[in-house]
């Protein structure tokens, strides 16, 4: 057996690194942070970055992600992994309990993480936990997680943001009845949702905040204002040209964290002009990624590799495989070997949010250099990804969030039979290592498939990965403690407190 690190000893530290208050200090003041509106209340159905920030402080989930992407325990203060990697045995905090007064059981985490992965509920957990073939409480706060294959990342898929664990039998969960660091006190779905301070919270010392209210912005720009202005304390996921306006602004510290999230650039492969190598490798000697850093991001981030095993994964990351320079004339020349000798027409979907409109106009001019004349088309968010066209278009530009392991993208949008495949990418030598990639349990083959995993993108995936976007946020002085995370929902809020 391989025993997990978080002894005892090891809890302590952890609570020292979080910097709890002294035991007896009560929580105090008041922090008000300014989000998106919520619609999903329920934690298995919660997407955006708001309804995780909330939801992940009226519940817990079993281990967390920290901000430097490490596991840490959270409702499991210590686990063992089985040598054959199959088997995964968690203990539960003793004297946790729900915000009604219930105990925290083992039995509560089985039907948790069952309910998450019944494939007949349509949630959108039941392919990530496929791989689970049997949760057992073999103790009252004792649970082990049985897998099918080995899986080196199945700690981070049960951090995944939906699985915050919720009574056992819970028929809606909408009534706010979790075990996390705050409990409901008010909540008008128009205009804010007010949190107090749980007084059991089974972690002592947290949270310090006496009350955290998430006040409603449907639009950022008026939520910085509002920073600026002292209504909130707090404003996020901000464009980088208002992170720079508030650069000297005084009692204003802003934040800018990298993060793995990218926007992708992609044509499908299952119909021409796609279906041709050439015109892959056309589009990628056309295209200037760092020049797009620069004008798109404004060199906030980092610039991208056409792979979404980014910078921040150290661990995998490679430039072994150099990019194409931009050569206009040399992508004419493909293109007219590929049987477009006057150039090509392409219409480009891209959704209304983020940079994406404007890295669209980006790669229209850049493009045109190749004879390529790109017609754009923003469509609201909503349309593009509710009426599927993120999927169904023949070029797109698709948002993906930071995730803490990569693998997440490799099976979920550039395997051959991968759900989000948008690109109707399909290759076998690529399939071949991201299968070995997701199972082995030694690290040294893992990062030797990921390298090549890399090459094969940039050599001939037809996609194209201009930059990684940083997540960014700005807090009035008056709050220490403040940690930003690469996802912004996931900020742990429990360590801010009033200066």
């Amino acid at each position: 057996m391989r025993r997990s690190v978080f002894s005892s000893t090891g809890i302590a530290l952890l609570v020292l690194a979080l910097g709890v208050v002294a035991v007896g200090e009560q929580p105090s003041g008041t922090f008000r942070a300014a989000i998106e509106p919520i619609v999903q209340v329920d934690p298995a159905f919660i997407s955006s970055d708001a309804e995780v920030a909330v939801a992940s402080h009226v519940y817990d989930y079993l281990v967390d992600v920290d901000a430097d992407n490490e596991i840490v325990p959270r409702l499991a203060k210590d686990w063992d992994v089985s040598d054959d990697g199959l088997a995964y045995t968690f203990w539960l905090h003793e004297g946790v309990t729900f915000h009604d007064g219930a105990e925290l059981m083992a039995e509560d985490v089985v039907w948790t993480f069952d309910r998450l992965r019944d494939p007949e509920l349509g949630l959108p957990t039941a392919d990530l936990y496929q791989n689970i073939s049997e949760i057992e409480a073999t103790g009252e706060l004792e649970v082990v997680f049985h897998l099918e294959e080995r899986n080196p990342f199945f700690l981070y898929d049960l951090s995944d943001n939906h699985a915050l664990v919720i009574q056992a039998g819970t028929e809606e969960a909408d009534d706010f009845n979790g075990t996390g660091p705050f409990m409901l006190d008010y909540y008008g779905p128009e205009d804010r949702i007010e949190l107090v301070a749980n007084p059991d919270y089974f972690l002592e010392g947290l949270p310090k905040l006496e009350r955290l209210e998430f006040i409603f912005f449907g639009d950022t720009a008026a939520a910085v204002s509002a920073l600026r202005g002292g209504q909130v304390d707090m404003a996020w996921r901000m464009p980088n040209v208002l992170l720079l306006g508030l650069e000297g602004v005084p009692g204003i510290e802003s934040f800018s964290v990298p993060t793995n999230g990218f926007d992708l650039v992609r044509l499908r492969t299952d119909e021409p002009p796609g279906d041709d190598p050439l015109v892959i490798e056309a589009l990628k000697l056309a295209t200037d990624r760092e020049e797009i850093f620069d004008l798109v991001q404004l060199g906030i981030g980092a610039p991208g590799r056409d792979s979404p095993i980014g910078p921040l994964y150290a661990e995998y990351y490679t430039e072994e495989t150099p990019l194409p320079e931009r050569d206009p004339q040399a992508a004419r020349e493909l293109l007219a070997e590929a049987g477009y000798p006057d150039g090509l027409t392409l219409d480009l979907y891209t959704p209304d949010t983020g940079s994406r409109p404007d890295l669209a106009v980006v790669l229209k001019e850049q493009w045109a250099a190749a004879g390529i004349e790109v017609n754009v088309i923003v469509e609201p968010e909503s349309v593009y990804y509710g009426e599927n066209r993120w999927m169904e278009a023949t070029l797109g530009i698709t948002g993906w969030g930071p995730r803490p392991y990569p693998q997440f993208y490799l099976d979920m949008m550039l395997t051959c039979g991968a759900s989000w495949n948008e690109s109707r990418f399909c290759d076998a030598e690529f399939d071949a290592l991201a299968a070995l990639a997701g199972t082995t349990l030694d690290s040294d083959e893992r990062a030797e498939a990921y390298a090549e995993i890399q090459r094969i993108l940039i050599e001939r995936a037809p996609v194209i990965i201009p930059y990684f976007f940083a997540q960014t946020a700005a807090i009035r002085e008056d709050f220490g403690g403040f940690q930003l995370k690469a996802f912004a929902g996931r900020t742990d809020f429990r360590t801010v407190y009033a200066d």
